[in-house]
């Protein structure tokens, strides 16, 4: 009975944690039920081979709980389970369990044959390895032997819509330390969403309320990156966790897209001269965001540069060359007030104010 009940508790308890219910905990969960399903076993072995096997109503009860929990969780493995080698795990395991049951059985009923029987298991269990090893080397399939890796060439993935930049900050994996950056972000509906782990350990980004049923990054390592295109996701506000260091906490809310805010550059921009506007508007009031997109209807080449010809440029947002008829557009996505100028031409600038 103690080797059914352990058995019982621990497979109920693999079953929970490969169901996602016991997410944040799930590879603790997965040691510590494996383990005590496997010395459920252990002791049910024993009890069977010392004593044979129990008839009593207790036992049969977690018999049929056990095979309940078994065939359960086994149908959702086979139906559900995108792995490769879930068909060979099965193999395995009852290539294990029906010799091993034979055995038991002819240990407690008819002890005699036990030893030869067991024999016989031993040496077909070998020559069947030993038969898989060697068709593996010398079989037109030679499965055994390593194929050279062919390096594919790269593709780079073309990320839908504007991005937004989230950066998991360096020592965020200790308690207490700033995490993710922003820590509340407001990002338009079809922007992508890119995380950049400036940490030294992994992370994860996942949404906190379902555990990760809406986005999850899985582990993304020391300086690598995790893209999330928010046009499959409804407006509203998103918490999202690091399932590594579940203190690190950040939100996320998708609002509806902004209308486009335009900005003119005159004809004439270029020439430095009294009642010249440079930029039509120059200063503008924008929600956190929007989209700005500067067009260039003088005849002239301009830029559109962050900061001011004092100091230069800041590094927020450069357009580069905007030949005449071309436009430039920037999405700005935190609050706060960004002066620009034209490099070409110092004496024009403007400001963007975001509220």
């Amino acid at each position: 009975m103690p080797g059914m009940g352990l058995t019982a508790i621990g497979l109920a308890g693999v079953t929970i944690s490969y169901s996602g219910i016991a997410h944040t905990f799930v590879d603790g969960m997965h040691a510590l039920t494996g383990l005590t399903m496997f010395i459920g076993l252990i002791f049910l072995s024993t009890g069977i081979l010392d004593g044979g096997i129990s008839t009593s109503n207790r036992a049969k009860a977690t018999t049929l709980v056990i095979i309940s929990i078994a065939l359960g969780f086994g149908t959702f493995a086979l139906t559900m389970n995108s792995s490769n080698y879930t068909i060979t795990l099965v193999g395995l395991l009852m290539a294990i369990a029906f010799p091993s049951i034979i055995i038991a059985y002819l240990a407690m009923k008819m002890p005699q044959y036990a030893k030869p029987v067991g024999v016989i298991v031993a040496l077909a269990g070998a020559t069947g390895i030993i038969v898989w090893f060697a068709f593996g080397l010398v079989s037109p399939d030679t499965y055994m032997i390593n194929e050279p890796i062919v390096e594919k060439e790269r593709k780079e993935i073309q990320l839908a819509g504007p991005i937004f930049t989230i950066t998991i900050l360096e020592n965020s994996s200790i308690q207490g330390n700033p995490d993710y950056e922003p820590d509340v972000a407001h990002v338009p509906k079809g922007h992508t969403i890119k995380w950049t782990n400036a940490d030294a350990v992994a992370h994860t980004v996942t949404s906190s309320v379902d555990f990760g049923d809406t986005f999850n990054s899985n582990m993304i390592n020391a300086g690598e990156e995790f893209t999330l295109d928010t046009s499959k996701l409804a407006s509203g506000e998103y918490e999202y966790m690091c399932v590594v260091h579940p203190w690190m906490t950040a939100t996320l809310i998708i609002e509806e897209p902004k209308e486009d805010v335009k900005v003119s550059i005159p004809q004439g921009a270029g020439t430095q001269q009294i009642g010249q506007v440079y930029f039509d508007p120059e200063v503008i009031q924008v929600p956190v965001g929007t989209t700005v997109i500067w067009e260039n209807t003088d005849d002239a080449i301009h830029t559109v540069t962050s900061g001011n010809s004092q100091e230069g440029a800041n590094g927020s947002f450069d357009s580069d060359m905007i030949a005449a008829g071309d436009s430039f557009k920037f999405t700005f996505n935190a609050p706060g007030k960004e002066d620009y100028f034209c490099m070409v031409h110092p004496w024009m600038a403007g400001s963007v104010e975001i509220q």
